[in-house]
């Protein structure tokens, strides 16, 4: 089987990865181009460029690949099936209808729920206990084709976007590995979403790490966790930003974003339900540290508001 690969960050890569320890034959990589990071501004590669060029695979970056010269281009590599994963871009109908074998998606979600760009994000901030990959036949929805394959595993009560994205990261790859010869013996049968039981999880943007002390503690705690690294659940400290990475539900009353109470290793915030203790955090302009040793050199005391 020779394989056509679609796919730009770390997840992506991860499945790439999978396909290339697995022997499968990997005509061609198509990537995001190369973008600016850092203060230098200098191009980089694509996590996905990068696994490709290790492994001496060419590479297209097209900056949209639905350009009639950039379809084209695909043709020249030869494909019995399309496997795209965090592309980032939207495909055609033409390109959709090329390989024999069609276009299959790895998403890191139980289709039909959460579809969309940030489906890690949203399992835990909805404080679900199951997720998993689907192997899904693209067409031209979004997140909308059949199903063909799935693979779930249980969230930790206290995972992370970064803890669950690598479990997902890893899982994709395994999950495709066992679809693929499947697909290829077509002894797999499409099942159609239930468009009923979607939900739609959109791109995370920065101001969604905004701290609203109103909601109630789990709610919170789960926003820490849902966006830990990127954009960070951040809140304000007499007027200037200060980031939550680290914190665990509390009792305790108050107004909300009011401090209730102070230790040497921690506060507590009152949420609209419940409290919020605070055990790490970064203050603006400066590195992450235990709440501990942010209390050693800042004087928090109780009744002072956040937000």
């Amino acid at each position: 089987m020779k394989i056509l690969f679609m796919g730009t960050p770390d997840f992506a890569a991860g499945s790439l990865k999978s396909l290339i320890d697995a022997g499968y034959e990997i005509t061609a990589v198509v990537t995001q181009p190369d973008r600016p990071k850092g203060r230098s501004g200098q191009p980089v590669f694509s996590p996905v460029k990068e696994v490709a060029v290790a492994a001496g695979i060419p590479v297209l970056q097209p900056v949209r690949i639905k350009n009639p010269e950039e379809t084209a281009k695909l043709l020249e590599y030869p494909a019995d099936i399309y496997v795209i994963a965090a592309f980032g871009q939207i495909l055609s109908k033409e390109i959709l209808d090329q390989p024999r074998l069609g276009c299959i998606n790895v998403h890191a979600s139980l289709l039909p729920r959460y579809r969309g760009a940030s489906p890690i994000q949203r399992v835990i901030l909805d404080g679900e206990k199951e997720t998993g990959i689907t192997i899904m036949q693209m067409n031209e929805g979004l997140d909308t084709g059949d199903i063909l394959y799935k693979k779930s595993l249980e969230l930790a009560p206290d995972e992370t976007f970064e803890t669950l994205h690598d479990r997902l990261m890893n899982l994709g790859g395994e999950a495709l590995l066992e679809a693929l010869p499947l697909i290829e013996k077509g002894e797999i049968t499409p099942v159609v979403q239930d468009d009923s039981l979607s939900n739609y999880a959109p791109l995370i943007k920065k101001e969604d790490g905004k701290i609203d002390w109103r909601k109630s503690s789990s709610q919170l705690y789960a926003q820490v966790r849902a966006f830990n690294p990127w954009p960070g659940a951040f809140t304000r400290l007499e007027g200037k930003v200060l980031k939550i990475w680290g914190a665990e539900p509390a009792e305790g009353k108050g107004n909300p974003g009011e401090v209730i109470s102070v230790d040497k290793k921690s506060f507590t915030v009152a949420c609209g339900d419940g409290a919020l203790k605070i055990v790490s955090l970064q203050p603006e302009g400066k590195k992450k540290m235990d709440t501990a040793s942010f209390l050693l050199g800042n004087k928090i005391e109780s009744g002072i508001r956040l937000g």
